[in-house]
């Protein structure tokens, strides 16, 4: 059976790997590389170290792709998934094609590497919490993403274990307190929603308040979200829903931390989102080194 960060990879279309390499590498090169002049095309080799011990890889399709697009290749020692460390330095993977095109591809695919790196690690450090803890929810990311690079930040959420919640507003319905005061109440922007969406997709719904909780519940959402209860508060109030309605599923969200996320584990919370899955998560520190070339001195006549 494939480990989840194999599935993860092959989630991607290589299409769609394609066209994002070709978007960074024309973010970062729009016309002239004049330090391109400084090292031809002579084949080169580089070393791809991490830098930083014990951190879960994640990345490397996107990494590869753009490399794909300047005529390198790459040679990797880990798969995504993969806990790298325990040395301060750890070879990752090699890089090999002409100098200019190699180092056209060093930053782009390096900024990658080290995001997705990053929320990978700490996607597997909550997912490993909530292990320990016997919690068998869902520890879920937010749609907080960088703009442009959603679908690298989603993809290191899977390699890490989490939830990757709902892709973009077209996935899911989630009706937050904007979108019920600009209704008139929770169960007219239900209904309406459920107008649109039909049966194919399930309705969540922000609430402030247990009674809040309830009104969704009861105009049909599927999904009530708890938003900013403190924890004794969370774990009362998901209990009284649960008994009233079985089937519904609950989400713990807002103030959510690393350091406090055991305090909101509970039998009646299916889910907990926390935003600092990828706004202010530390990134993964990785370099890439050319490998110096030997010259040989020609004997003197």
């Amino acid at each position: 059976m494939s480990s989840p960060s194999h599935s993860a990879a092959h989630s991607v279309p290589p299409h769609t790997l394609t066209r994002l390499a070709r978007e960074w590498l024309a973010e970062d090169t729009p016309n002239f590389d004049p330090a391109g002049v400084c090292v031809g095309s002579q084949e080169v080799e580089a070393r791809l170290l991490c830098k930083t011990p014990h951190s879960v890889l994640a990345g490397s399709p996107f990494f590869t792709a753009v490399f794909n697009e300047v005529g390198c290749t790459v040679d990797w020692l880990y798969k995504d998934g993969a806990e790298i460390g325990p040395d301060a330095i750890t070879l990752t993977a090699v890089v090999r094609g002409p100098a200019r095109c190699l180092l056209l591809g060093e930053r782009p695919a390096l900024n990658c590497l080290a995001r997705a790196s990053g929320i990978a690690t700490r996607c597997s450090k909550l997912r490993a919490m909530a292990t320990k803890a016997g919690w068998h929810g869902e520890v879920a990311g937010t749609r907080k993403t960088t703009p442009g690079f959603r679908l690298v930040e989603k993809y290191a959420m899977l390699v890490g274990s989490a939830s990757m919640h709902r892709q973009d507003l077209s996935g899911m319905v989630m009706l937050k307190d904007n979108h019920v005061w600009a209704s008139g109440s929770i169960t007219q922007a239900v209904k309406a929603a459920r107008s649109v969406c039909g049966f194919s997709s399930k309705i969540e719904v922000e609430c402030c308040s247990e009674d809040e909780g309830r009104e969704a519940a009861g105009a049909g959402a599927d999904i009530v979200m708890l938003d900013n209860f403190e924890p004794q508060e969370l774990h009362v109030a998901a209990q009284a829903l649960k008994v009233e309605f079985p089937a519904l599923q609950i989400e713990a969200s807002g103030g959510v931390t690393p350091e406090n996320l055991a305090l909101y584990f509970s039998p009646h919370v299916d889910v907990i989102s926390l935003g600092c899955i990828t706004q202010g998560c530390p990134v993964v520190d990785f370099s890439l080194k050319v490998k110096k070339p030997v010259f040989h001195l020609s004997p003197q006549e």
